[in-house]
């Protein structure tokens, strides 16, 4: 599938639903490596584009970083995932995370932590200046709650 195909909400629901079904199969506290490559081929199986360490260029000051950090997935070039083997999230991971969107130009990344007993809960999605989709599930609950 090609980013032009897909919406960001499309691309991140399959990298979200492929995760959960990775931690239900494999089960949590292994490491991060794992996790990574894991997800990798469940991404591929959903017929995702991903790349593993993805070495990110982008400017700074004036000056040029071809390898200023590596993202652990950057799935069908449009959203970058954190993957995390952690008891609890940090809080400064989502910050890192929303720095690196914001240098790469990207609009959505995941922290996926694979520690714990369930990953809904080590689950954040993080935004950088992105459009909502029009058809977003989000967007269909706020019309629910005003009809409230």
């Amino acid at each position: 599938m090609s980013k032009e195909t897909m919406l960001i909400d499309d691309v991140t629901d399959h990298v979200i639903g492929a995760a959960i079904e990775l931690h239900r199969d494999a089960g949590p506290g292994l490491l991060e490596s794992f996790y990574e490559a894991a997800l990798a081929l469940y991404l591929e199986r959903r017929r995702l584009r991903s790349r593993r360490q993805a070495a990110v260029r982008f400017e700074f000051a004036g000056k040029l970083f071809d390898e200023a950090f590596r993202a652990d997935l950057i799935v069908e070039d449009a959203v970058i995932v954190e993957a995390k083997s952690v008891t609890k999230l940090d809080p400064v991971f989502a910050r890192q995370l929303r720095t690196c969107l914001k240098l790469t130009g990207l609009s959505v990344g995941l922290v996926l932590n694979f520690g714990g007993s369930s990953l809904i809960h080590g689950l954040r999605r993080v935004v950088n200046n992105l459009v909502p989709s029009p058809d977003s599930r989000l967007r269909i609950n706020q019309r629910r709650e005003a009809e409230r």
